[in-house]
């Protein structure tokens, strides 16, 4: 009985330990101005996370598009991200990056968001629709 006991506590502290190590992963989120300062950096990677026809419809210059709620999310942030490098991301409102963000964090990288999104950014550097 004390054996069953023991193994039940050993497991329930690791999830516990697994659950906090998941739910630390963080990242901060920053307004137009932090924002606009982190991407002039050139070593950030910028990732836009809306799909592929809203980003078409006009993004941050050197943006790369990754649609969060597309099926191979993870792969790709995984095979075109280094984790060796910030990642800058932001949505249309931010709700969609916050949850990109929480994904990449608990991956491993270090990841800013655009807390308003790209419908408030007032960075003065989109694209033109084509």
């Amino acid at each position: 009985m004390k054996k069953i006991l023991l193994l039940m506590a050993f497991v329930l502290v690791g999830a516990y330990v697994y659950s906090q190590r998941r739910s630390s992963a963080r990242f901060e989120s920053m307004d137009n101005a932090e924002f606009a300062t982190l991407i002039a950096d050139t070593t950030v990677q910028l990732v836009d996370v809306r799909t592929p026809a809203e980003f078409a419809a006009g993004h941050i210059p050197e943006a790369k598009n990754i649609d969060v709620r597309g099926d191979n999310f993870d792969r790709e942030a995984k095979a075109t991200l280094s984790k060796e490098r910030p990642v800058a991301i932001y949505c249309r409102s931010g709700a969609r990056s916050k949850t990109a963000a929480r994904r990449l964090a608990a991956m491993g990288y270090r990841v800013y968001e655009l807390n308003t999104g790209f419908m408030n950014w007032n960075g003065q550097r989109t694209e033109p629709t084509e």
